[in-house]
C-alpha cells in the first residue's frame, strides 16, 4: 500500500494510468484498524489495482473535496475519473471490499 508523503504525491496518484483505490483511514479508527491485516490480501487478489493509503486527518482537505466524512471508505479513480466509492461509517469485511472491487 502507498502511503503519500506530501499532498503533491497524493495528487499524482489521481491521475495515475489505471485502476487506483484510495483508501481513507485515521489512526484513531478503530474499524480501520480492523482492516488493515487485511490489506496486503486484498491488494494480492486485486493486482489490477493500485492502492493508495490516505490519512483522512493528514489530507482533511481532500477527504472533503471528496465528500468522504465516515470512514474507512474507498474511492476507484481509473484514469483520473472516479469509478467507484465505498463510503460509509460501517465496519467492512474483506469480502465485502473484494465484491466492491469485482464490481468495478
Amino acid at each position: 500500500m502507498i502511503q503519500p508523503q506530501s499532498m503533491e504525491e497524493l495528487a499524482s496518484y489521481v491521475e495515475h494510468k489505471g485502476k487506483t483505490v484510495f483508501f481513507f483511514t485515521a489512526d484513531w479508527c478503530g474499524d480501520c484498524r480492523f482492516i488493515k491485516p487485511f490489506l496486503p490480501e486484498i491488494e494480492a487478489e486485486n493486482p489490477d489495482f493500485t492502492f493508495v493509503e490516505v490519512d483522512r486527518d493528514q489530507y482533511m482537505p481532500v477527504a472533503q473535496k471528496w465528500d468522504v466524512y465516515g470512514i474507512p471508505s474507498l474511492v476507484v479513480v481509473e484514469d483520473g475519473r472516479e469509478i467507484g466509492r465505498y463510503v460509509n461509517r460501517d465496519r467492512k469485511t474483506k469480502s465485502q471490499i473484494n465484491d466492491f472491487l469485482a464490481s468495478l
